[in-house]
Parts: C-alpha cells; sequence; structure tokens
C-alpha cells in the first residue's frame, strides 16, 4: 500500500501544456464578478462593495462594518459564498480579511471553513503560517478537509518530503480514501518531472475501490503523454468511455489532441478536437485558447481562425476588449497567419462604436500581411468607413484610407464614388481627380461621372 511505503511515490511530469498565453487568461470585470457571485437576492450590494475594495482601497472589515450598521444582515453562508469568489479571481487578502472578521464576530466556523482558512493563509502569508495554523487547530477541527488543505499546500509548493509524509499520516486515519488526496499526490508527480509514477497510483486507487474521477483521469492521460505512451492515453479514453462516460470532458479531449500533435498524427488530433468542440461550452473560453492553440499546432490555419473568431465574437460583443485583443495577440504567436477574417472582426466592433483610430489601425495591420492582392476588405466594410468619413466631413481620414486599399488593389469605382461624396460633403475639390481614376483603371458610369464633375470641374 502506498501509505505504507512512501518512497513509491516518486514521480510525475511537469503540466503538459501551458495556456495558450498568460495574458489572454485576463479575469473577468468587476461587475462581471459580481453578477455572477452575488447569489443573494435580499443583499446583492455587499459582494459589489468587497470586490471594488482592490480599486476603491479601504478595508474588508470598515465594510462589513459599515454594512451591518446600515441595519442589514450577512449570513455565514453569503460570507463564504463571497470568500470564495474573491479567491476565485485571486483575492487573497480580501478573501482572508472577511474570515478573520467573522471570526472577530465569533461567527460559527464548520469544518470546511477551516480548510479554506488555512489555504488563504498559505497564499497570503505563506506555507508556515498556513502549518502554524493547523497545528495550533484543536483536535476536533483537524479534519478530512483541513488535511487535505494542508496537502494541496505542499503538493503545489512541490515539497514532495511533507507531502508524502501527511499524505501516509491522512491513511492511517482512513482520510486518503478518496480521489481528492491521490489526485493532489498526482499532480505534484507530475510538476515534478515523474509521469512514469501516475499510473501505478491510479492501479492502487482501483485496489482500494476508489473511483477516479474526471480530474484523475485527466492527470492519468497526461502523465501518458509525457511518457510518449500513445497507446497509453488512448486505453485511459476506452476506460473512460466503457466505465465513466459522465466524466468526459474537454479537457479529456484536449489532453488526446495534445498527444496526437506532439506525435504529428494531425488527422487524429483533429478528430479529437472536433470532439473537444462538441464537449466543451459555447462561452468557455479557457477551452477557446487551448483549441485555438492546437489547431495552430495541426498547421490547420482555417481551423485557428474560425476557433478565433468565435471567441473574439463573444468577448468584444460582451465589451471585453482587452481579452479579445491578447487573444489575437497568442494566436499569433502561435501561428504564422494571416488572420484577416479575425482582424476584421476588430474593425467591425470598433466602426460600430465610431471609433475610427482603433478601426483603422486593425485596417492597417491586415495591410501589412496582403501578400499577391490574396485579401480585400468587405465592401460593407470600405462602405461603413467611408461613410464615416463622409458624416465626420473627415476629407484627409477619406484619402487616407483610400491609400491603404490602394496598396492592396481594393480602390475600386465604389470606393472612388464613396470617396467623391466625402469630397462634396466637404466642399471641397480635386483636379486631380480624373487623372487618378484613370490611372487606378476605374469603370465609370453616370453617377459616378456626375460626382467626378462636382468633385473636379473643368
Amino acid at each position: 500500500m502506498m501509505a505504507k511505503n512512501p518512497s513509491r511515490l516518486i514521480s510525475a511530469g511537469a503540466l503538459l501544456e501551458r495556456r495558450l498565453c498568460t495574458a489572454a487568461a485576463a479575469t473577468e470585470p468587476e461587475e462581471v464578478v459580481a453578477q455572477a457571485a452575488s447569489r443573494s437576492v435580499k443583499q446583492p450590494r455587499l459582494y459589489r462593495r468587497l470586490s471594488a475594495l482592490g480599486a476603491t482601497g479601504g478595508s474588508v472589515a470598515d465594510t462589513l462594518n459599515e454594512y451591518i450598521n446600515e441595519g442589514r444582515v450577512v449570513t455565514h453562508r453569503e460570507l463564504t459564498t463571497y470568500i470564495k469568489e474573491l479567491r476565485k479571481y485571486h483575492k487573497f487578502q480580501h478573501a482572508l480579511e472577511i474570515m478573520e472578521w467573522m471570526e472577530n464576530r465569533k461567527m460559527f466556523f464548520i469544518y470546511a471553513d477551516y480548510a479554506l482558512r488555512l489555504d488563504l493563509l498559505s497564499k497570503t502569508k505563506g506555507l508556515a503560517a498556513a502549518e502554524d495554523y493547523f497545528n495550533n487547530l484543536l483536535p476536533s477541527a483537524k479534519t478530512l478537509p483541513t488535511y487535505g488543505s494542508l496537502l494541496n499546500c505542499y503538493c503545489k509548493e512541490n515539497m514532495e518530503e511533507k507531502a508524502l509524509a501527511l499524505f501516509e499520516e491522512m491513511d492511517g486515519m482512513n482520510f486518503a480514501s478518496t480521489s481528492l488526496a491521490f489526485n493532489n499526490i498526482m499532480s505534484l508527480f507530475m510538476r515534478l518531472g515523474k509521469p512514469e509514477k501516475v499510473p501505478p497510483l491510479v492501479d492502487e486507487m482501483k485496489e482500494r475501490s476508489i473511483s477516479p474521477n474526471t480530474v484523475t483521469y485527466n492527470i492519468w492521460m497526461q502523465s501518458y503523454a509525457h511518457l510518449n505512451d500513445i497507446d497509453g492515453a488512448e486505453r485511459v479514453l476506452e476506460e473512460l468511455k466503457r466505465e465513466n462516460e459522465d466524466k468526459l470532458n474537454w479537457m479529456t479531449y484536449r489532453n488526446l489532441s495534445v498527444i496526437y500533435v506532439k506525435a504529428r498524427l494531425f488527422e487524429k488530433a483533429k478528430l479529437a478536437l472536433k470532439k473537444l468542440e462538441e464537449e466543451m461550452g459555447s462561452h468557455d473560453r479557457v477551452a477557446y485558447h487551448f483549441l485555438i492553440s492546437l489547431y495552430a499546432g495541426t498547421n490547420d490555419l482555417n481551423e485557428v481562425n474560425r476557433a478565433l473568431i468565435t471567441l473574439n465574437d463573444a468577448f468584444l460583443g460582451w465589451g471585453m476588449i482587452k481579452d479579445a485583443e491578447s487573444t489575437l495577440h497568442c494566436a499569433v504567436k502561435r501561428s504564422s497567419g494571416p488572420f484577416f477574417s479575425a482582424l476584421d472582426t476588430f474593425m467591425a466592433h470598433y466602426l460600430k462604436d465610431r471609433k475610427i483610430d482603433m478601426a483603422l489601425r486593425y485596417m492597417e495591420e491586415a495591410a501589412s500581411e496582403v501578400k499577391n492582392n490574396e485579401w480585400q476588405p468587405a465592401p460593407k466594410r470600405v462602405t461603413a468607413f467611408l461613410k464615416y468619413f463622409e458624416e465626420e466631413k473627415d476629407m484627409e481620414g477619406a484619402e487616407k484610407f483610400c491609400k491603404i486599399l490602394k496598396n492592396f488593389g481594393g480602390l475600386d469605382s465604389n470606393a472612388y464614388r464613396l470617396l467623391h461624396q466625402t469630397y462634396v460633403a466637404t466642399g471641397r475639390t480635386s483636379p486631380e481627380m480624373q487623372k487618378r481614376m484613370k490611372e487606378d483603371d476605374i469603370e465609370m458610369d453616370s453617377e459616378l461621372g456626375d460626382l467626378l464633375r462636382s468633385v473636379c470641374p473643368e
């Protein structure tokens, strides 16, 4: 048994693949966080106040006392919900201060609260503070949650010796009878670069009749990826389908896709990626980041663009501009492009918001990628740009835009028609206009001829 011989637990490899780009994993805006976390219909304001402290200053204790002095009531359940939400968005200090406020007011703690406080202490004051807190707990509070929280701290800090010793202690108390403790040790081994130790741990779980969960299966599959054992990874998937299909999720297919990409089995990788798309939610941005990254690995630019546009359409629709921009930036780093369609989504967004400088920036970026006239902006996009310049009577802007169009062969009769309308709107003329149109081989019709006579009178 593992607890009787901790030296058996010696291995696992670094996590299979980093996210597409850390910048693309930016947190949600405060108002989004508040909406997600504020479950209480009665008092929706408190979480907004707490989540805004990072920007507004002030203390958690003062905020909570002020709320109470307004005659409001706050419950243990509400506060623990807010603590978990603040922790989710890495606001560990504020989350800890709520727990300190609860303790000072003698609010009743359940066993899970002690575990949560220990985790927050580790994140804010360091592992030594978390250990002191654990050691000073009453014996009645040293339960599976608190032991599990300390084990998690050791594993995240890659403290193999302490983690294995604690696991052995937990095993003697029958606290290692769930998948959570095993998963922590497996994750530790993966970070330590010892993937060969993970499959034996899964075997031991089965010997103890501990059912693997989704996390177990994903770590198990990752271990085979690090060992370059494609057959092993496929066996995990088949077992999962056969015995625990409800535990399949997009991460499972993501792991399998990575294995296939690394082995240059691109057709298998694409099939796995299609399954990934079926499993992930339509608004799961983390999944989309992985999807873009993995399609880039298969050199399938069409699929990279499709996934990128889908994600950025959502980001731009939610007003999450920085997320959309960082996603595009990371995709460019992973693939040589071009990304004309993705750049066009930004043009459309900024034109809609009448932020012409930003729209032109993305037009210029697209123009810089064009080779052999392989791309031109859609006629509706050209119309939107030039209509803006006409409405704003911005002759210089219109001419600058037409110069960009000319660089990749996009300056046609429709663009000239709209340019002439801008000249008319501004009351300006251009003696050289007829010569310019002739040089650009523009076909003349009656409407364009009438406009030309206004812009370039004889």
